[in-house]
């Protein structure tokens, strides 16, 4: 079979692997569609820390067709079966996993970073980590429920209710889907980042405020937005410095914070202006019981999450894509790869 692999940095390719074994308690998915995240092209460019070692099969946002499964399984999944692949892969053991916490797994692996992912022709993944999708969902859809999960995640760690505003930093893939989702929530998302043409986008999305830092003054504009009070919920879904430092000036007092954007160093941050204010800052690290959400939200229409994909193409242009992302990260959000027809 074919799947594109990571062979070192600047570096990737449609290469032969074996065709996967299924072994107990795994199931033989047929790939219909697997799309490009951040991951992989930081994997490309030899900036992703956690990738320790190349050739690597990249990929971990995929969906496809169950082709081989032990239909005597408890979770109901039968041959012929719709699914989008959960790709976090944990032990079930560690005490993050015994709070439900499997997103926090203290051995978690990612497809695709921390083992070969699921960018292939077929792929064997576990029974119990495969989501069926509705058949009527076209296939370039699916694969976007994985970055939904991220995106829904963020929302459910600040605790986002109907009616409260919510700063988003970054209008990449995670913080535009995260902003659609603080919409079906009917909550108010206002969108942060210091590249216009993301933010035109945002609008365009039907994201109702959004601010530049770089060309206003972004806290007074949160605040008049929020008539002086602030967000009650702010989302870093950028990694930058200046966006981590940022949602302790754009939250309200008692506001809710959630990080999910991975910075690349320690950020100094003022525990003085954390306590006056009594913020909750957490960490929001993958999704955990989120794929359901993001999939009866995608199929039902209330996140369009289509309006994310820039480009979708044959799996051959995969590589060729990952260059693109890399040299080019403006241009594109999210970039889809079929790889079967179903006839």
């Amino acid at each position: 079979m074919k799947g594109i692999q990571v062979q070192g940095t600047g570096s990737a390719a449609v290469v032969e692997l074996p065709r996967p074994e299924v072994k107990e308690g795994y199931a033989l998915i047929k790939v219909m569609a697997a799309s490009i995240c951040g991951t992989d092209v930081s994997t490309y460019r030899g900036t992703n820390v956690n990738v320790s070692s190349y050739p690597i099969v990249i990929g971990h946002e995929t969906a496809g067709i169950v082709e081989e499964v032990d239909e005597n399984n408890q979770y109901g999944i039968k041959k012929g079966d719709r699914v989008v692949l959960d790709p976090y892969l944990y032990c079930g053991n560690c005490y993050p996993c015994s709070q439900g916490k499997t997103n926090c797994c203290e051995t978690l692996q990612c497809l695709g970073v921390h083992c070969d992912g699921s960018m292939c022709e077929y792929f064997s993944h576990p029974v119990h980590m495969l989501r069926k999708v509705p058949k009527d969902m076209p296939w370039e859809r699916i694969p976007l429920a994985e970055p939904l999960v991220i995106s829904m995640h963020g929302l459910h760690t600040c605790q986002l209710k109907a009616g409260e505003h919510i700063v988003i930093i970054g209008a990449g893939a995670i913080g535009l889907l995260a902003g659609m989702g603080a919409l079906a929530y009917d909550a108010v998302p206002i969108i942060a980042d210091v590249v216009e043409e993301r933010l035109e986008l945002a609008r365009s999305f039907g994201i109702p405020y959004t601010v530049n830092p770089a060309k206003e003054n972004a806290v007074e504009r949160v605040r008049e937005i929020t008539k002086g009070r602030g967000a009650e919920c702010c989302m870093e879904a950028s990694g930058s410095d200046a966006g981590v430092r940022s949602t302790i000036d754009y939250a309200a007092y008692t506001g809710r914070i959630a990080l999910t954007g991975w910075p690349k160093h320690e950020i100094t941050l003022p525990t003085n202006l954390i306590t006056k204010k009594e913020l909750q800052i957490r960490g929001s690290r993958n999704g955990a019981g989120e794929f359901e959400e993001a999939i009866e939200l995608i199929h039902s229409g209330r996140v369009p999450a289509e309006k994310i994909i820039s480009k979708v193409v044959p799996y051959t242009e995969l590589p060729h894509m990952l260059s693109e992302l890399s040299e080019h990260p403006g241009d594109y959000l999210k970039v889809v790869g079929l790889f079967h027809t179903e006839g």
